[in-house]
């Protein structure tokens, strides 16, 4: 181009200084245009929304590490973005927003869409961008952010559009990338925290996703390994311990199994490790008799819901470190009160137990099909050590979070403290698009795929190859309490559509599946396809089923 560059362009120089590598959208913004310029890869989603979602599970995979910026056009665009960005807010997922603004001239207009304000409710920060001299300045506190403290959640950075269509300055300043800085504990919080643990009679930890973007898997184990100890995850927690562990209870969700029920109503010390411990309906709630500990990277997480009495502040492999050290430096001989392995020997009686009471549904033989068969076969068809798989909202997470055994950390995406339905398709595609070398897969219901199917289409033409699983049972399933009149006179929570075949007219592979039988070589066939390179769906017929996990 020539003469001088435009501002959008000294943006993108910005963005390729920070090490992003790609920036997702729909359907324009001159940041497209100019990251292209500068080596950074433009993915065009048909929905902002979705554009937002893969996003969000491009850094979820890669904790963070790696930050995929979001660009979107003013006004429409942006309000279009609201929901997939409040949906990132509820779990904290770091992303950078660098929607348009409308011109600097429009923006005092009532109607026209503020950005910043409205984003202020669902980001950890948000501001608009208008005078050319503040960019860099902006943009390292942006990146500072999300860097410094992923938890922050989403960060907003609207930029008038007149100003990206503007002439940079010949001369523009030197930038200098945002270092990530992580923060230990207070020693006195340690050594209390490590002396309420070690005489604790009956003491669980709850693991949530501080420890994934924190990458501290390995420490938990060390921990819970070191004290003998059991370990529940929250729902955006799940991965962050292996849950083929001896000590690991599976996630603490709306549903969960017999092992989360038993040792959190018999635990007198709980700490939550890496997790806001907010009261949710998507997160078990904790025993009012036992004493709360928590280890959080942000203080304002204290006592939000629940009454902490101890704890520390900081990051959670630097605090789960320093955890570590406390305790061998108090028991030199070892902290493992399962000498016997009690503890162990009851979590897999539990286990075996649970199971049992549900392999019929696991095993199901019968038609149509039952959703549990459908994760079961799911799980011993693919390598979950190599698997990325995620859950959509409603009925499919419900029936999952029990059942489906994550075994390393990245290995499954839990989310949805709001739960749009419909999310599990982009965030599969993110983090697809971070772990090429994966097989990312999520499964969701007819319903979630009415709200968001077209953009099958972005996983075929981006060259995204996902697995995508649509269990149909024909019906809204879980709506039959909300409004059941309208269901009885008028079927109003029947839907209908061959999903299969919008696969294969967008691009994809796409194949329908009736019998229990066939279900095991039609998953395989799939993950063929997306081997190959090709977006795959396979479409089950399967039975409403609101029969749920609770203990």
């Amino acid at each position: 181009m020539a003469g001088n560059p435009l501002f959008a362009d000294r943006v993108a120089a910005v963005l390729a200084a920070e090490g992003v590598e790609f920036i997702v959208g729909f359907p324009e913004n001159r940041l497209l245009n100019a990251a292209a310029l500068v080596g950074i890869r433009p993915i065009i989603a048909r929905t902002e929304r979705v554009a937002i979602n893969i996003a969000d599970g491009f850094t979820r995979v890669t904790a963070g590490r790696r930050i995929a910026a979001c660009a979107v056009q003013h006004g429409p665009g942006t309000e279009a973005a609201l929901a997939a960005v409040a949906q990132a807010y509820g779990d904290r997922t770091p992303l950078l927003i660098l929607p348009g603004a409308y011109e600097r001239s429009d923006q005092h207009i009532e109607a026209n869409f503020d950005a910043a304000a409205v984003y202020a409710h669902v980001t950890g920060w948000a501001t608009t961008l208008n005078d050319p001299r503040n960019a860099s300045e902006v943009l390292r506190h942006a990146f500072g952010l999300l860097r410094g403290r992923p938890t922050t959640g989403p960060v907003l950075v609207a930029i008038a559009t007149d100003l990206l269509w503007e002439e940079a300055p010949e001369e523009i300043p030197s930038y200098e990338r945002a270092a990530p800085r992580r923060s230990a504990a207070a020693p006195q919080d340690v050594a209390e925290t490590a002396e309420i643990i070690a005489e604790a009679a009956d003491p669980v930890f709850l693991a949530g996703s501080g420890v994934l973007y924190a990458e501290a898997s390995d420490e938990l184990r060390e921990l819970a390994e070191l004290c003998g100890i059991p370990v529940a995850t929250t729902l955006n927690g799940k991965r962050a311990f292996p849950e083929d562990h001896p000590l690991a209870l599976g996630a603490a969700g709306k549903t969960y199994p017999a092992t989360v029920d038993h040792f959190l109503e018999a635990a007198d010390v709980i700490v939550g490790i890496g997790t806001s411990l907010t009261r949710s309906a998507y997160l078990r709630p904790l025993p009012a008799g036992a004493r709360i500990g928590q280890i959080t990277d942000d203080a304002r997480d204290v006592g939000r819901n629940y009454d902490v009495s101890f704890g520390a502040t900081g990051d959670a492999k630097l605090v789960l470190r320093q955890l570590i050290d406390e305790l061998r430096r108090r028991h030199p001989d070892g902290l493992r009160r399962d000498r016997d392995g009690a503890t162990r020997a009851t979590i897999g009686r539990l286990r075996e137990s649970f199971r049992g009471a549900w392999d019929e549904r696991l095993r199901c033989e019968t038609a149509p099909i039952s959703p549990y068969r459908v994760i079961a076969e799911l799980m011993d068809t693919v390598d979950r050590t190599r698997t990325v798989v995620t859950h959509d909202a409603g009925n499919p997470r419900d029936q999952m979070m029990p059942f489906y055994e994550s075994v390393v950390p990245h290995g499954y995406i839990g989310w949805g403290k709001t739960t749009q339905l419909g999310t599990g398709l982009g965030l599969a595609m993110g983090a697809r698009l971070a772990r090429p070398d994966w097989l990312a897969v999520n499964v969701m219901g007819d319903a979630a795929f009415g709200m968001v199917g077209m953009d099958f289409e972005t996983a075929v033409r981006c060259e995204l190859p996902i697995l995508t699983i649509v269990m149909n049972n024909g019906v809204m399933g879980g709506y039959m309490q909300y409004m059941p009149d309208a269901i009885e006179r008028y079927g109003a929570n029947r839907t209908s559509g061959d999903y299969a075949a919008v696969a294969r007219a967008l691009g994809g592979h796409g194949e329908r599946v009736a019998d229990p039988a066939d279900l095991r070589a039609a998953l395989e066939r799939g993950i063929a396809s997306v081997e190959a390179g090709t977006a795959a769906l396979v479409e089950v017929l399967t039975r409403e089923e609101p029969v749920f996990a609770m203990g």
